[in-house]
């Protein structure tokens, strides 16, 4: 049995990002399928407060964000590598901004009506709007584009991802995929599950044919697992131990607060473990989880004292 958890759900584009690196990394994992939206109290027994998903676990172990995911991943099973040497920091540029611009017009873009009604055939009127309530709730704030100008930025982003293709290579950055793929793949997967408005990427030949080729990659081999069992796997595992690195200005053994800096900001607390310019760990306890560390990515996550 796999000691990888991915906690996700089938339309979930960033576990659709990570389903993606364990099949081209050929690995057996496991399941379990968390709800869409809130109240969702087997995830927060696990994280504390992170809503978004998906997120992995090992053991008592709990991984937030698929940045730091991936790496997860790499560190138990290094090849192939996420990371070709040849790429050096192409795939981590081109990730960050597949996860986050890309993203960000990709979604609302295939949202509007008719990706919409696509994507959520068949689903009552009630669930619509608790969909769309939850949502609203998650990216509170939060300035999104307009169908318009997601077309806008979709068709010149289409077309430098086919630019870098133009050359023949096989992935975005070389001969070998890398991060990068998987990063941009998410998101003409979700445009890809809404054929009303899919017709967008059809312009675009050789990104077409690129996508064919990371989807190939399969999902690996997944076995199904109950959310209580998940909970039942940390409560009777030891986290791994972590290092506050000196110098950048938080103690071990504060209480700390952390935060997604751009949406779903849900807060969680817990005392502080482990921090890098790359991660921090938080030690929390929970009533049926056990002990449990809970990594987020240093980038794109706010770190506060709790009295602060």
């Amino acid at each position: 049995m796999s000691d990888l958890i991915l906690h996700h759900y089938a339309g979930s584009p960033f576990s659709e990002k990570v389903r993606l690196v364990l099949g081209y990394k050929g690995l057996a994992w496991q399941s379990v399928n968390v709800p869409v939206m809130m109240p969702k109290p087997d995830v927060v027994a696990l994280t504390g407060g992170y809503r978004r998903t998906p997120f992995l676990q090992v053991g008592a172990d709990i991984y937030c964000d698929t940045a730091l995911m991936c790496r997860v991943i790499e560190q138990h099973s290094p090849a192939p590598s996420l990371w070709p040497a040849s790429a050096a920091g192409q795939t981590d540029l081109l990730a960050q901004w597949a996860d986050s611009d890309l993203f960000w017009v990709a979604v609302p873009y295939t949202m509007q009506p008719a990706g919409a009604a696509a994507i959520f055939a068949g689903a009552p009127p009630e669930f619509m709007q608790a969909f769309a309530a939850d949502r609203g709730a998650m990216t509170a704030g939060m300035k999104r584009p307009t169908t318009r100008d997601a077309a806008a930025a979709l068709q010149s982003y289409l077309g430098w991802l086919e630019q870098m293709l133009g050359d023949g290579r096989g992935f975005l950055c070389g001969a070998a995929a890398s991060l990068a793929d998987f990063s941009v793949a998410q998101s003409i997967w979700y445009i890809r599950r809404a054929p009303p408005v899919s017709g967008i990427l059809a312009p675009f030949t050789r990104v077409a044919a690129w996508y064919e080729r990371v989807a190939a990659f399969g999902h690996g081999e997944a076995s199904k697992l109950s959310s209580a069992d998940a909970i039942a796997v940390a409560n009777s595992s030891t986290p791994v131990a972590c290092l506050v690195q000196p110098g950048l200005g938080f103690e071990a053994g504060a209480a700390v607060q952390v935060s997604a800096m751009d949406y779903a900001s849900d807060i969680v607390a817990g005392e502080l473990v482990g921090l890098s310019h790359e991660s921090i760990t938080l030690r929390r306890v929970d009533e049926r989880a056990g002990t449990v560390h809970v990594h987020f990515p240093r980038i794109a996550y706010s770190l506060r004292n709790s009295e602060s």
